[in-house]
């Protein structure tokens, strides 16, 4: 079946770079002389049928915008088979061939199980701050919440070293500690707590006393928010060590903010892949970038638990500090 109308749409936890994303398969499929719906608040979106034409102008100076102009929304409908339906009547009534979902993990499951339904052929673009795909390096978004969270963890460094204090910074990461890692280890920090690696905070503030002895008068920790809350945490230190304890909780500050140029041309790379990928009758995958190429990855595979070798960059954090 030829593909002359494709919808587009952003489901899930927003990320720098989705809108880079929504352009460069707009402007893409127009150049192919397909046209291209876009969908309002993911897949709430479709079951409501929230739907626009989108042309060349629609995506016009969003390429360096956060966010996303399609809106994202938690869609509980579209797990059920009466909220699968009423998307699939969507999709019939507006005569859309394809889909190209930009999101993560949880977006790629939900087309897995749409395609597995009703069979509407899904192209996949790799978007999230969690860098949670299987089988790709990098996911678009991951450059630039880490550079965000790195640029507020060396401002508090200006501050444990003047005050000579101990910090407890919250990063997101709920079931991964990939952020947490990355941010400890280029910001210079003395600890990363992840999901995937028990800690004693005995021992933590053991190490912290015995720094402070050494003449090491400040202290940064790095906690995914999967592990623990940073004030919970930053009282038990304090009251450990009688050192001045300070927590910092960065929240979704992480998820704003103008993507990167590494985010911004990974977006426009995968965005072209994904409307080529469709064109070509590929279906129920992904396109997302791997050992300096960019490759195509079965959703059944790409959903699976991504391997993070957390303990490589652990390891350099504690020979660093």
């Amino acid at each position: 079946m030829a593909i002359k109308r494709i919808a587009v749409l952003t489901t899930g936890g927003d990320a720098p770079g989705m809108n880079a994303a929504i352009r460069a398969v707009v402007r893409s499929a127009i150049n192919k002389k397909c046209e291209v719906m876009g969908v309002f608040r993911g897949w709430q979106g479709l079951i409501n049928e929230e739907l626009r034409l989108l042309d060349h102008r629609s995506v016009s100076g969003i390429i360096n915008q956060g966010g996303t102009v399609l809106k994202t929304a938690r869609c509980p409908d579209f797990k059920t088979k009466k909220g699968q339906a009423r998307a699939f009547n969507t999709i019939k009534k507006n005569n859309i061939d394809g889909l190209i979902v930009i999101g993560g993990n949880g977006s790629f499951t939900a087309a897995h199980e749409f395609y597995k339904r009703y069979k509407v052929p899904s192209i996949g673009v790799p978007v999230s701050i969690d860098n949670d795909i299987n089988g790709i390096d990098i996911t678009v978004g991951w450059d630039t919440a880490i550079n965000t969270a790195l640029s507020a963890i060396d401002n508090i460094r200006d501050t444990a070293t003047s005050m000579e204090r101990v910090f407890v910074v919250e990063v997101m990461g709920r079931k991964s500690g990939a952020i947490a890692l990355a941010v400890a280890l280029g910001g210079g920090c003395e600890e990363a707590l992840i999901p995937e690696k028990k800690f004693d905070l005995v021992k933590v503030c053991h190490e912290i006393v015995e720094g402070n002895l050494r003449g090491k008068l400040s202290w940064i920790i790095v906690v995914a928010e999967g592990v623990a809350h940073a004030q919970e945490l930053a009282k038990q230190i304090n009251d450990l060590t009688s050192l001045e304890t300070r927590a910092v909780v960065l929240g979704h500050v992480q998820r704003g903010g103008r993507p990167t140029a590494a985010s911004r041309d990974l977006a426009l790379n995968l965005g072209v892949a994904a409307v080529d990928c469709l064109l070509a009758g590929k279906k129920d995958l992904a396109v997302g970038y791997s050992a300096g190429k960019i490759r195509e990855i079965d959703f059944k595979v790409a959903i699976k638990k991504k391997h993070f070798k957390f303990q490589r960059f652990y390891d350099l954090i504690k020979i660093l500090t």
